[in-house]
């Protein structure tokens, strides 16, 4: 079968997104709402995640931050099944979710894909933003 290089992807006649050996996985960077976001391609799932938010620097006075950290704990049980929460070393929200895709995948699944997790994710970054979390500085610079 003949397939067309297509980036980290190899393209089937069929339109079939085929994972090119690299050491690390494929994977697509987006923005949405400022934010960076991620789907990583891997056999039968998308794992997709987004830089949500960050907890205000302590460099800020005028930063809530405790406010901040009190939305960040009452998050994990509001999340949708399969989703999780990281903070990361330096105060970044990060939401992660994996949702299942045919194998191999086309163009139409993944970006299917990839637009119900960004428009599942506003209530989270409403939220936070509503609370004093901050968009991570620089983070839709793909």
């Amino acid at each position: 079968m003949e397939t067309i290089p297509l980036g980290r992807f190899a393209v089937s006649p069929d339109g079939a997104l085929l994972p090119r050996p690299e050491p690390d996985r494929p994977a697509l960077r987006f923005a949405w709402r400022g934010r960076r976001c991620e789907a990583r391609v891997d056999p039968g799932a998308i794992a997709l995640a987004a830089d949500a938010a960050r907890i205000p620097s302590t460099a800020d006075p005028a930063a809530d931050r405790p406010r901040a950290f009190a939305a960040l704990a009452r998050l994990p049980p509001r999340l949708p099944r399969g989703w999780s929460l990281r903070l990361m070393p330096d105060h970044r929200i990060r939401l992660e979710a994996e949702t299942p895709l045919e194998s191999p995948p086309n163009a139409t699944a993944l970006v299917a894909a990839m637009v119900r997790f960004a428009l599942a994710l506003d209530p989270y970054l409403d939220a936070l933003e509503a609370e004093g979390a901050e968009v991570p500085s620089g983070s839709a610079k793909i």
